[in-house]
C-alpha cells in the first residue's frame, strides 16, 4: 500500500535521477542550453513546485499538528534546505541568461551551482528518507497517511503538466545522457 511518505520517496527517486543527469552535464564543455533550461524547469516545477509544495503545505503542517516544531529540529532544517536549493536554482537561471547573451564564463557558474544543488539535495533526501519520513510514519495514523496521499495526488494532477509528465521528462534526460 502506498503511503504519503512513500509517495514523497518516489519523487526523491526521480529527483536523484535528475541530479545524476546534472552531474554528467557538469563534466562536459559540450552543452545544450535547451537541456540546461529543461533541468531548471523540472527543478522549479517538479522538485520545488510540486514535491516541495507537498511537503511545505501538507506534510510539515500535519507533522506540526502532531507535535513537531516548524521552528527547530528536522522540519526547520528541511525548510532551510529548500531555501538554499531555491538560491542555487536562481543562480543557475541567472547564469543561463548570461550564457545565452554570449558570456561563456557563465557556464562555470552554472556547473558550480548545479553541483552545489545536487550535493545539497542528495544530503537532504537522505535526511528526509531516513529520519524525517520515519518520524512522520510513527506519528501519523493510517487515516492521516490516506488523507495526505489524496491531497498529494490532487497536487500532482493539478495544472497543465502532471506528475507523470515530469517523470517522463526526467527519463528522457536520463536516456539522452546515457544513464539508463
Amino acid at each position: 500500500m502506498e503511503t504519503a511518505t512513500k509517495n514523497l520517496e518516489n519523487d526523491h527517486d526521480s529527483i536523484l535521477k535528475l541530479i545524476d543527469v546534472m552531474e554528467i552535464m557538469t563534466g562536459s564543455t559540450d552543452f545544450e542550453i535547451d537541456d540546461l533550461e529543461e533541468v531548471v524547469d523540472i527543478i522549479k516545477n517538479f522538485a520545488d513546485g510540486m514535491h516541495h509544495a507537498k511537503e511545505e503545505t501538507l506534510l510539515f503542517p500535519l507533522m506540526a499538528e502532531r507535535g513537531f516544531s516548524m521552528q527547530q529540529g528536522p522540519i526547520a532544517v528541511m525548510l532551510s534546505d529548500h531555501t538554499q536549493g531555491r538560491d542555487y536554482v536562481r543562480k543557475i537561471t541567472e547564469s543561463i541568461q548570461f550564457l545565452k547573451e554570449g558570456d561563456l564564463s557563465s557556464l562555470n557558474l552554472i556547473y558550480k551551482n548545479m553541483l552545489g544543488y545536487g550535493e545539497l539535495l542528495r544530503n537532504h533526501i537522505q535526511k528526509e528518507n531516513n529520519v524525517l519520513f520515519r518520524m512522520a510514519d510513527n506519528a501519523f495514523s493510517q487515516n492521516d497517511q490516506e488523507a495526505l496521499l489524496i491531497k498529494f495526488k490532487n497536487i500532482e494532477n493539478h495544472g497543465l503538466i502532471n506528475h507523470n509528465d515530469f517523470v517522463e521528462r526526467i527519463k528522457k534526460l536520463v536516456q539522452a545522457y546515457n544513464l539508463s
